[in-house]
């Protein structure tokens, strides 16, 4: 056997990883890989109870994709610093699942589920597309994940020490652990079937639509084929006929694609443009508005020859206010279960705190800014007792909303913002928090942002229901 390489070369561009980060094949199997993971008990718990992927998907997957750029980059003081951040994330996801199980996102043997799936996972989609990989490659990458597990702290021993032993391990939690999760359905069923538009085509809901009928069921049909045999027994997947050549081909293709030009591939631009605001930098707005107009007329032009049914207004459309029920479902409800509840607030803070890339004593302020916010909303809001707000105990007592603990979260996020501490929020400050320019949404954007214009604008979007260009992004976009 070869000789194990050195910690330092498992992260960087010259890792395995990073090769298949911008390979067109792993997005396949990263959604594989979602679904191993969910159908874990714990996992698919934890998911239900306190993730925003059902109601901000695309917010879900680009946090993803930069913890796991983070994570593999060259830079170790990066890697640590988002490390901490994960595990202080983790250890704040923990409760009972339906059954009264516990779950626990800081349990060692979890977390090194979720890494086993994408190994596997990445393994898998180069046998899937004809192209498998050689022992020495698999060895590499595995050590990679094993680095990973590593550096968040966690104890050896959960994942196996070895390639060879991680087989059998990985057979016996598929034989034994996994479950046809709540998690397993919403993502193979709901999720692909009803997936909002990203930024890029949230003002285009015919065109949106469109794809999405015919994308949805054929990602869900070849994630499902994909999948082990057993579990698919098990669980009781459907094994829709032709799926496994459809699975094939869409590996072979996205194999295939691997041959375009670099620049057209690169995972970092893609979701950059995906998640771009139209009112952000001059250069990449300008590219996305005349791409924005070209897709508006491809749209118009679909319209005409195959007519869709009359779609809802996207947020942020015509009009400075939105209704109690809008609101509440759109920025409120982040989990997407219909209920206001912890999590929905702690999802809020953990977005937050996530694009403003806070340390420990910022990001815990944060939360606990928001934590006396939902006693105050309970106290005020929670007319029936069940520990949750429902839509329409909300709009029943909407001025409630403003009170002293919403002024107080207003508070802290300027706080943390303000990272210079001039009591300002300068362009680039006011850029990590909203990813735009402030030009168009400040009223003197060359003396900055000050601490009472943006309390007063926070309290008006969230307590006023007024749309903003700024907030709605942040708070309201999928």
């Amino acid at each position: 056997m070869h000789d194990a390489p050195r910690l330092g070369s498992l992260f960087g561009p010259d890792s395995q990883f990073h090769r298949f980060f911008n390979d067109p094949r792993w997005a396949i199997a990263l959604i594989r890989a979602t679904v191993l993971e969910a159908a874990h008990p714990q996992v698919g718990a934890a998911l239900i109870d306190n993730s925003s992927f059902v109601a901000h998907p695309w917010r879900r997957l680009r946090n993803t994709l930069m913890s796991l750029q983070r994570m593999f980059g060259p830079d170790d003081d990066v890697r640590q610093r988002e490390a901490a951040r994960l595990n202080r994330m983790h250890a704040r996801l923990s409760g009972t699942d339906a059954r009264e199980r516990p779950y626990d996102a800081m349990d060692p043997g979890v977390r090194a589920w979720v890494v086993a799936t994408l190994f596997e996972s990445s393994v898998t989609m180069c046998r899937l597309s004809g192209q498998p990989l050689d022992q020495t490659t698999m060895e590499q990458l595995y050590a990679e994940y094993q680095a990973f597990l590593a550096v968040l702290g966690d104890a050896a021993g959960h994942l196996p020490p070895t390639l060879a032993e991680f087989w059998p391990y990985y057979d016996r939690m598929v034989e034994e652990e996994l479950e046809d999760t709540e998690a397993l359905r919403i993502i193979l069923y709901r999720l692909f079937d009803h997936l909002p538009a990203p930024p890029l085509l949230d003002g285009l809901p015919t065109v949106w639509a469109a794809g999405r009928a015919l994308a949805g069921p054929v990602i869900g049909s070849i994630t499902v084929a994909s999948l082990p045999e057993s579990f698919r027994r098990r669980a009781g997947l459907p094994d829709v006929p032709g799926a496994r050549t459809l699975m094939q081909s869409a590996y072979v293709a996205a194999g295939l694609a691997r041959f375009l030009p670099d620049n057209w591939l690169r995972t970092e631009s893609l979701t950059d443009l995906l998640f771009q605001s139209s009112d952000g930098d001059a250069s990449p707005a300008a590219t996305l508005t005349a791409l924005r107009g070209r897709m508006k007329q491809a749209g118009a032009l679909f319209r005409l020859v195959a007519p869709f049914a009359e779609q809802p207004a996207p947020p942020g459309g015509p009009g400075p206010q939105r209704s109690a029920d809008a609101f509440f479902t759109e920025v409120l409800d982040q989990t997407g279960d219909g209920y206001l509840e912890w999590p929905d607030l702690a999802s809020m803070a953990r977005e937050l705190a996530s694009r403003l890339d806070l340390d420990e004593p910022a990001e815990t302020r944060l939360y606990q800014a928001y934590a006396e916010w939902w006693k105050e909303l309970q106290a005020a809001l929670d007319t029936d007792g069940d520990g949750r707000v429902s839509k329409e105990e909300y709009a029943a007592a909407v001025p409630s909303l403003a009170g002293p603990a919403l002024i107080r979260v207003a508070e802290v996020l300027f706080d943390v913002t303000d990272a210079d501490g001039n009591e300002f929020i300068d362009a680039d400050e006011y850029r990590a928090l909203f990813r735009t320019a402030f030009g168009r949404t400040v009223a003197d954007a060359d003396a900055g942002y000050s601490r009472s214009a943006f309390v007063k604008d926070f309290l008006s979007f969230m307590s006023g229901r007024r749309r903003s260009t700024a907030y709605d992004p942040l708070l309201a976009g999928a």
